[in-house]
């Protein structure tokens, strides 16, 4: 029996990606992405704007305002994705965006930063990864699965880099209500492009997957480790960047983006050619591990820079520019190296778990950094980051290395 829908059974013997597939995957992952737009968005600006509200003059409490979206991400991930296995990916999806558009308006309404911090768990409540990822795996064939997946990292990593420039210009043309009134419009829209865009899920037979067997893979257990240090060491260096760009760069936060435009740019620029060589010869795993080792780099680098009371700004560049390559090049391949190892009858179970250690990342990062920046000083942020980093390539450097994509080509039919 087929174990693909009859558009994608019939282009099978093509080596290239399906117009439908295509088309799924696309637009699956501009949802995904703007569901991190949500969080990426405020990241720039929320800690400069929550002084000017009450409660905001705790960093602790803006920590927790910045990572509670991830708190409750984690919570929703694996519930989301058995109830998309039960109930439909689209109608689970819908769902979760009507609940992303509930907590931004409610953000938007907020007179605090209590207010806010309610607002953000609302938004993060609807946590539709794992669906959006398994209705991916759904719509692809084998051999397309990892580009596909790879479509989602890199739709994260554009996004970051977007809101990292656009965040601060939005912020200064429509205030922080504006902002989460723009979120909340734009979540409505992407249920018009699920509808409208998005094809019809294929009919995709459901085997029973032991999720112990997920839990005990320790290839997954590596990338699951490695998706919440990354988001961690994102969400808590964020804690920081901005009031260190308005100290050392005296930038308003409104200019900000004159800073993160050329940085954004030229990291793009310096990570595709290190995956597209990793793909190529089968050095993926080389790939990973150096961009493991420039994300440690820049946690060493940024705990002595913001030590120092005297930093010049193209210090800080410079160091933005190292974690842009390293965290473009990590978040693009990371969900395609999931999708690649885990067995196809355990991946939604992976991709569950694997999204819930990113949304436990993200909110550890805002709540942890937050406080160790109100009790011990920004400079600890980067010294747990480090330590977190470190564990990280100590455990990347014993992955197995990744067969090249070409030799994981298998029949698309059971």
């Amino acid at each position: 029996m087929s174990s693909v829908s009859p558009p994608l059974a019939s282009a099978n013997k093509s080596s290239r990606m399906s117009p439908l597939e295509i088309r799924a995957s696309a637009s699956l992952a501009s949802i995904f992405a703007l569901r991190m737009l949500g969080l990426f968005l405020v990241l720039p600006v929320l800690a400069v704007h929550a002084k000017t509200m009450p409660g905001g003059n705790d960093a602790s409490m803006v920590g927790l305002a910045l990572g509670i979206y991830g708190l409750t991400q984690a919570l929703g991930q694996i519930p989301f994705g058995s109830a998309s296995d039960r109930f439909g990916r689209k109608p689970v999806i819908i769902v979760g965006l009507l609940l992303f558009a509930l907590g931004s308006f409610i953000a938007a309404g907020a007179d605090s930063l209590v207010g806010v911090t309610v607002g953000r768990a609302v938004q993060g409540s609807g946590a539709i990864s794992a669906a959006v990822t398994a209705f991916i795996a759904d719509a692809t064939r084998e051999e397309h699965r990892t580009k596909a997946m790879a479509m989602v990292g890199v739709s994260i990593g554009l996004t970051f880099a977007f809101s990292l420039v656009a965040s601060p210009l939005l912020y200064a043309a429509l205030g922080m209500r504006g902002l989460f009134v723009l979120i909340g419009a734009l979540s409505l829209v992407a249920i018009v492009v699920l509808l409208r865009v998005v094809p019809k899920a294929p009919l995709v037979p459901r085997g029973r997957a032991a999720f112990r067997d997920v839990l005990a893979n320790p290839e997954l257990m590596r990338l699951n480790f490695g998706v919440f240090a990354l988001h961690f060491t994102q969400m808590a260096m964020f804690v920081v960047i901005p009031s260190a760009l308005v100290r050392y760069g005296d930038l308003p936060v409104g200019e900000h983006w004159k800073i993160y435009l050329p940085v954004v740019v030229l990291s793009f620029a310096l990570m595709l050619p290190p995956i597209f060589v990793g793909e190529k010869r089968g050095k993926m795993k080389q790939v990973f591990v150096g961009a493991v080792a420039l994300l440690l780099a820049v946690q060493v680098g940024m705990f002595f820079a913001v030590s120092s009371s005297h930093v010049h700004l193209s210090a800080l560049v410079l160091l933005l520019l190292g974690f842009f390559v390293a965290f473009n090049v990590l978040e693009a391949s990371q969900p395609s190296l999931v999708s690649r190892i885990a067995p196809a009858e355990a991946r939604g179970a992976a991709l569950g778990v694997y999204n819930t250690l990113q949304a436990l990342g993200l909110f550890c990062g805002g709540a942890i950094g937050g406080y160790l920046v109100q009790h011990a000083g920004p400079s600890t942020v980067f010294i747990l980051g480090a330590v977190l980093t470190a564990g990280w390539l100590i455990i990347a450097s014993s992955m197995k290395s990744l067969p090249r994509r070409a030799s994981s080509i298998q029949p698309a039919v059971a």
